[in-house]
């Protein structure tokens, strides 16, 4: 038997949590292994259970869901941290991102899409809510220092990237594990997460998130 996905949920509101623990009732692919209203005891917490995914809010009564994801990545860097919120600014959307977040999705989405996006960052991809890629790609607020270039620019600066890897990328901006990509581009799962090592090294970030933020954000991914 497979182990089940270890989940833990940091909200305030008690009738939320409530909610989402009733979501993956009865679902022996999932296990809540510890919930907390506060940022503080999601640290500490974070340490003592090594959930593989968290679902962070953003508004805590102590921290917030972004403070208390900087410093549960500082310790637990394997710790996937999916950011569920009702907070759709600029400002919170871009430090989530900057923090560190896998993902970061809005309260309103059915309970069948969460699990599916559960799943999906469980395995390695990225996902960002529809609604916040337009804030993505049209606003620049300083949270990310990237400088903003036109496509062809980007294109000509990292010219390195093969057509392959274009594909990968834009892939990777849709949110696609590397088992999604290599079945969408019928390649074997190997190449793709070659691929995708490739890339994040080219374009000189750390990981697949920072890859696909870059790309919105220079314009190479319309």
């Amino acid at each position: 038997m497979v182990n089940p996905i270890k989940i833990m949920i940091v909200e305030d509101q008690k009738l939320t949590r409530v909610g989402i623990k009733a979501l993956f009732s009865g679902n022996n692919n999932y296990t809540i292994v510890k919930e907390t209203d506060n940022g503080k005891e999601a640290v500490e917490f974070a340490d003592t259970y090594k959930p593989d995914i968290i679902l962070m809010d953003i508004g805590l009564a102590d921290i917030s869901g972004i403070e208390a994801t900087k410093r549960i990545l500082a310790k637990n860097k394997d710790i996937k941290i999916i950011m569920l919120t009702a907070h759709l600014t600029e400002e919170e959307i871009m430090s989530s991102l900057k923090a560190g977040v896998n993902a970061y999705i809005l309260k309103d989405m059915s309970s069948e899409y969460l699990m599916s996006v559960i799943k999906s960052i469980y395995d390695g991809a990225m996902w960002l809510d529809p609604q916040i890629v337009p804030i993505i790609r049209e606003k620049n607020s300083g949270m990310i220092p990237m400088k903003q270039v036109s496509r062809n620019a980007f294109r000509e600066q990292h010219s390195n990237l093969t057509r392959r890897e274009y594909e990968v990328l834009k892939l990777v901006v849709d949110g696609k594990s590397n088992n999604q990509i290599a079945k969408e581009l019928t390649i074997s799962e190997h190449t793709a997460k070659a691929h995708v090592c490739n890339i994040i090294q080219k374009l000189v970030v750390d990981d697949r998130t920072q890859a696909a933020v870059k790309a919105l954000k220079e314009g190479l991914v319309s």
